[in-house]
């Protein structure tokens, strides 16, 4: 795998993975351009060098159709603007290959959605998985997703992957692509690179203690991260939803709060495992109830194991943010995914700006603080605290599953064999 800072794009036409998956408004106006403005490093250096950019992207999930309003022209000229430079368009992304061919040094070339294609994605399409041809169709498909990937490698010399919220897919621009390039001519852009190095700080370069906080609804879905970080971790905060799972499951009372009913078991069994290998577990003591689901509902603080009937926990209460603070601040690593509340609604972002200002004070002692997965992103971002911890990871999925130990498809496709 050749290193992207190394690398001459002289004369040399760059096909960039990036993840323009922008939010739109009802008129197709960006409401957020962070993920374009994260690719820009690895974008100009290409320029930079005198190389021509041939850019490629999905967005949202067409399933394979064509919506117009999904459309990358849509952002063509946000992205021409952060680039200073015109933008040319190919209105389809497989049938590029003259205006890939007449692209000069110093061009830019973007590509419709690849996800109007189902070999994208490669999955069978309209067939499901337990109807007699399926795996017929599925293999099908991939033979068609290497040649849609074969087709795309055909308009450049040079790969980059630069989108590491898809780097947990193999599909055929994020994976199967890099099949088609040598090793010298494949490489991880500058994002990727940060992403990578920040995940590899918290696994494997990690400064004691290490305290993680997982948040958000459900124990289910964090179940593969929780248990790949017992091994790791000094401290556990398990808050938000999942508070109320843990607390029933120690027979509390919790009136309408959020539960997995179906994970009391489960639960318990991380109690214990925490127990075993001698990791500190946070759970929240006392909660901000409230008589209903709303910003402006009846609120009490009371004990999470006994909320009244007709009330539900919202916000993590007054002893759980100081036992929190306790957990955090004094910690050399910090992994931070899931909120501690409903920080949706504004009276109840007590607990998760707590987590995120004692992350910031961690930080300033010398910590490397990691935020990543989209409600913590949008955490720090409404308290304006993104500038104040190590990093803020763009990938959702794709850091998770790098947390839980496995594999990206997107990363190991451009790393040497």
């Amino acid at each position: 795998m050749a290193k992207i800072e190394n690398y001459n794009f002289k004369d040399k036409k760059a096909i960039v993975r990036v993840d323009f998956n922008v939010p739109l408004d009802e008129n197709g106006n960006i409401t957020d351009d962070t993920r374009i403005r994260g690719a820009l490093p690895t974008l100009k250096k290409i320029l930079d060098d005198g190389g021509s950019l041939i850019l490629m992207s999905h967005m949202g999930k067409p399933k394979g159709k064509v919506n117009p309003k999904l459309s990358l022209l849509q952002i063509r000229d946000a992205v021409a603007k952060a680039l200073g430079r015109d933008v040319k368009f190919a209105p389809d992304c497989a049938k590029a290959q003259e205006a890939a061919r007449e692209l000069k040094p110093g061009e830019v070339l973007l590509l419709e959605n690849l996800r109007f294609y189902p070999e994208e994605e490669g999955k069978p399409v309209g067939i499901d998985k337990n109807d007699p041809g399926y795996e017929a169709a599925k293999k099908e498909m991939k033979e068609r997703q290497k040649e849609f990937a074969r087709t795309l490698a055909s308009y450049a010399d040079v790969y980059v992957n630069d989108a590491f919220g898809t780097a947990h897919r193999r599909h055929a621009s994020t994976a199967v692509i890099a099949d088609y390039f040598d090793n010298q001519d494949k490489m991880l852009g500058f994002l990727m690179e940060k992403e990578v190095k920040a995940v590899d700080n918290i696994l494997k370069d990690i400064k004691r203690p290490f305290t993680a906080i997982m948040g958000g609804s459900k124990v289910s879905t964090k179940i593969g991260i929780i248990e790949n970080l017992m091994d790791k971790v000094d401290n556990l905060i398990l808050c938000g939803g999942m508070t109320y799972t843990f607390a029933k499951a120690r027979g509390g009372k919790i009136g309408d709060s959020i539960c997995e009913n179906d994970k009391l078991d489960l639960a318990l069994d991380i109690i214990r495992k925490a127990k075993e290998k001698g990791v500190n577990l946070v759970l929240g003591t006392d909660c901000v109830a409230a008589d209903s689901f709303s910003n402006d509902a009846g609120t009490m603080v009371c004990p999470a194991d006994n909320i009244p009937d007709g009330w539900q926990g919202l916000d993590a209460g007054p002893d759980s943010i100081l036992a929190f603070r306790a957990a955090i601040v004094p910690a050399k690593t910090i992994l931070w995914n899931g909120p501690a509340g409903v920080f949706e609604f504004d009276n109840f972002t007590a607990g998760s700006k707590a987590i995120a200002e004692a992350i910031v004070e961690a930080t300033e002692n010398g910590a490397f603080s990691l935020v990543g997965g989209g409600d913590s992103v949008a955490c720090v971002n409404k308290f304006g605290l993104a500038d104040s911890v190590s990093y803020v990871s763009t990938g959702g999925g794709a850091l998770l599953e790098a947390i839980e130990g496995k594999e990206l498809p997107g990363v190991a496709a451009v790393e040497d064999k």
